[in-house]
């Protein structure tokens, strides 16, 4: 197998799967009325709700929901073999992911930009809601976190990658304001600016790095986490036409920009793929993940083929700016199949690196030893990048390892490989970067709804108090988690209740096609959400079992426990009312004329 077949077959597949599948479900199922007036429009506040141009929305859209996941989770499951992650990747990705983010963001503007806390709680019942808002709470705390720490451990005593993120938000900042006044809606020209001075920052990061500025960009672990923090309360509190935006909107032409390079390196040295299509480590026992294949596999990668985090943008930002209801196919289902398209990327890149090499990397070397594996390449790669990368677990390495090593091949660049490998890392950085802002921002949205059902005024968008209170708390409590280093030890967690989010989001997707009377069409979200639901329940209970307890962990255990009986809560709840709309009570037509769906 080559690394160009994979790239051919996931094109093809996500191409068709966009033009077909996604289109038929747009037209027939949620049937988008492009003469429907938005909440973007209706509820226009300069603030939030800003109309926004479709593709600088799929850019926004695309670089929330990009974060470590389709980087980190293939490279991961890579131990299993290139086939379960490929597939999963790509059966995932279309009947999944586009479908889950698709449905949740057409019920979100339907609904005013509400959240998915909200539209349970009025669409499946009071339980429902109640479950879901803790639920999506604890899961949003624990992803920032987590995604925080991996750009904290990025960044510390880095003043080249401090300086180009940094410099990304100034850049951003200007594009707002040029957009917004200098030539409004001038998005070319913007655009231009935008991408010209992104290179240039990115290119003058080594030499900053030398110069006097470099002292006052030099952070410790501590440091940096207080300016992450404060970073993810001004994107919260700030417009979102000023920083997350163009922000997110820029980034995107690194994040796709990278990709496309890969793309293009794997096209012209067509890499072999070395390690084999299933290794051993299928059943169980794998240095990097203990379990099997099933269900670890999904597990791991994660936001490669489906993400709940993604509900949460669906029905956090990207709602309230869409113009038009046509847009939410792009929008939604189309970088749902881009982040597939990275995910498989990934993939290539960690494959293509001898499985010994690979192993060498991507475990500690007290458990490297215990394999009986003989690195081939290792002292190369070390060479290669200008520093050792053996006993670098995490994925991150192991992955900007396996780009530059593709880039390698290729002679007019060779001599550029330890550049390339620490823009890689700073590009890993940027990723991860747009979905804490973006993260924070909904979470807001979350707490203030929340916090509405308790002081009234709290729930009003535009009421200042409210929105200062709420970006504090959850910008304090993911900084908190980082800070002290604890959410390390229950990272774990998060991989299974991210995808228990994204089963909850499903069956609130079928609730909505059941409420348009579309309910022959509901197994659209009914099947992936028996799949995705099923298979997280099996494997927190799996990490419960196998990992927390027989380490006296009772904390995991606890926080695990309360994760899965959540779930099944709403999951019981949901059926229920399913078997009320469809057998008992049936649905008049009126009330499915009356729904927010129609």
């Amino acid at each position: 197998m080559n690394g160009l077949t994979l790239v051919i077959i996931a094109l093809s597949v996500y191409a068709l799967a966009y033009r077909f599948y996604g289109a038929w479900i747009g037209a027939k199922i949620l049937a988008f009325d492009e003469n429907r007036t938005t909440p973007a429009y209706r509820l226009e506040n300069g603030y939030d709700y800003v109309p926004t141009n479709k593709w600088v929305l799929f850019g926004h859209h695309f670089a929330a929901i990009a974060g470590a996941g389709p980087l980190v989770g293939p490279v991961l499951a890579a131990q299993f073999g290139y086939l379960p992650g490929a597939l999963w990747i790509l059966i995932g990705a279309v009947l999944a992911g586009a479908v889950h983010d698709m449905v949740i963001l057409f019920a979100s503007v339907r609904y005013d930009g509400s959240s998915i806390i909200d539209i349970a709680r009025k669409e499946v019942g009071k339980v429902s809601g109640v479950a879901t808002a803790i639920a999506v709470l604890f899961i949003l705390v624990l992803a920032m976190a987590g995604l925080a720490l991996v750009v904290v451990n990025a960044l510390y005593n880095s003043p080249w990658g401090t300086f180009t993120v940094a410099a990304t938000i100034l850049i951003a900042m200007y594009m707002g304001i040029h957009m917004k006044y200098i030539r409004k809606d001038d998005i070319l020209g913007a655009t231009v600016i935008g991408v010209l001075l992104l290179i240039l920052s990115v290119v003058a990061g080594p030499y900053i790095e030398k110069t006097a500025l470099g002292h006052f960009l030099t952070f410790n672990a501590k440091q940096m986490t207080v300016i992450l923090a404060t970073y993810g309360f001004a994107a919260a509190v700030l417009p979102v036409w000023l920083l997350l935006v163009p922000r997110d909107y820029l980034s995107t032409y690194l994040k796709l920009g990278v990709m496309a390079l890969l793309a293009i390196g794997v096209i012209i040295v067509n890499p072999e793929i070395r390690m084999p299509a299933i290794t051993q480590y299928v059943a169980g026992g794998g240095p990097i993940i203990p379990g099997k294949v099933w269900p670890y596999v999904f597990i791991t990668i994660a936001c490669g083929a489906i993400s709940g985090f993604h509900s949460l943008v669906s029905s956090g930002t990207t709602p309230k700016m869409i113009k038009n209801e046509k847009d939410i196919l792009p929008v939604a289902y189309g970088a749902m199949l881009a982040e597939g398209f990275v995910a498989m990327m990934a993939l290539i890149a960690a494959t293509s690196l001898i499985p010994a090499d690979y192993f060498a990397i991507n475990v500690p070397p007290q458990v490297f030893e215990k394999l009986g594996m003989t690195p081939v390449e290792l002292q190369h790669l070390s060479n290669m990048v200008g520093e050792n990368v053996a006993g670098r677990p995490g994925g991150g390495v192991t992955l900007a390892v396996g780009m530059t090593y593709i880039f390698e091949k290729i002679p007019w660049i060779s001599h550029l490989s330890s550049y390339i490998y620490h823009f890689i890392i700073l590009f890993e950085a940027l990723f991860i970067l747009t979905t804490i802002d973006a993260g924070t921002r909904v979470g807001r949205y979350l707490l203030q709804e929340a916090g509405g059902l308790i002081y009234k005024p709290f729930a009003d968008r535009n009421w200042w108090p409210g929105i200062i209170i709420s970006s504090f708390l959850i910008s304090f409590s993911w900084g908190y988690l980082v800070y002290g280093g604890s959410v390390s030890t229950i990272w774990p967690i998060f991989g299974a209740s991210n995808q228990l989010l994204a089963g909850i989001a499903l069956a609130l997707g079928t609730t909505v096609i059941i409420k348009k009377g579309k309910a022959q069409y509901a197994w659209v979200t009914f099947v992936p959400f028996l799949f995705v639901a099923t298979t997280t329940l099996y494997a927190t209970y799996l990490n419960i079992v196998n990992i927390y307890l027989p380490k006296g962990n009772w904390l995991l255990v606890t926080l695990a426990a309360s994760i899965m009986i959540l779930a099944i809560v709403i999951i019981v709840d949901s059926f229920i009312k399913w078997y009320k709309w469809l057998v008992a009570d049936k649905l008049t037509k009126e009330q499915i004329e009356a729904s927010v769906f129609n």
